[in-house]
């Protein structure tokens, strides 16, 4: 019997697996590295294929906050954010000290996450804003593709975000990390 079980949404168990585990089944070809997916405590996750609108407005925020990030940080996009020894996320968008290679960043490195969906908005919403906030991101935004609207989480805790708030296409958002960014949805 393996010795992690995860249990599934209708009561099963299944085998979980490691970080270490997924990485050596890429390095033996048993996983390609094109696939999308996440390991959410030891269970595989597919990501979902990419969306217009979605990889739209995904693109002019990282242009955005490239030029408004001071040289200290850098814009992450879908790097792999290792929570714990059984959980990793790509993040569409994440901003990071430069100081760090990709591979070293965890949680508490992480001074923004941001999602942007399109088919996944529900979970982003509730097991990934958990996720974020119990691994100690700092800030975590879910911008919602196909309604123009974000939702902006600060004050990470282990039982979730000290407050939730949420922006229109026609408002401005903001980050303290990178005061020069200014970004609407609308713009996009």
């Amino acid at each position: 019997m393996p010795s992690a079980l995860t249990k599934a949404a209708e009561g099963y168990l299944r085998r979980a697996f490691t970080v270490d585990e997924i990485i050596a089944m890429q390095d033996a070809g048993i996983i390609s590295e094109e696939e999308n997916f996440e390991l959410i405590e030891g269970e595989i996750v597919p990501m979902g294929p990419k969306y217009s609108a979605r990889e739209r407005i995904k693109s002019k925020m990282v242009m955005a906050l490239s030029r408004a990030c001071p040289s200290s940080l850098i814009v992450g996009i879908e790097t792999s954010i290792f929570l714990s020894s059984n959980t990793f996320v790509e993040p569409d968008i994440s901003l990071y000290p430069e100081r760090l290679r990709s591979q070293e960043v965890r949680g508490p490195n992480v001074l923004l996450a941001i999602e942007v969906a399109a088919s996944s908005l529900a979970y982003d919403l509730d097991l990934k804003a958990k996720l974020y906030a119990r691994h100690g991101v700092q800030d975590y935004w879910v911008v919602d593709a196909n309604e123009r609207l974000a939702f902006i989480h600060r004050g990470p805790s282990e039982t979730g975000w000290a407050s939730v708030t949420r922006k229109g296409p026609e408002e401005t958002l903001s980050c303290a990390m990178a005061p020069e960014f200014n970004y609407r949805l609308a713009d996009a």
